[in-house]
């Protein structure tokens, strides 16, 4: 683990957001992380179009240990 300085102004924004949608400081960053990287990484997808396709390879791996 380690440490990302970030300004106060992003971090009370993150703080903010955390609280809307019920997930600790850290996993609201880590979630809009992720998300970002997806975009860069696919920048023709809209955002529903990424939280979809990562919704589909969730349930695959779930599908998948109940099948091993």
């Amino acid at each position: 683990m380690g440490i990302v300085k970030i300004s106060e102004t992003l971090h009370e924004e993150i703080r903010r957001s955390s609280n809307v949608m019920s997930r600790s400081i850290n996993s609201q960053a880590e979630f809009w992380i992720k998300v970002g990287r997806l975009a860069e990484l696919n920048p023709t997808l809209t955002f529903t179009e990424i939280m979809k396709a990562e919704l589909l390879k969730a349930d695959q791996s779930i599908a998948e240990a109940f099948h091993e």
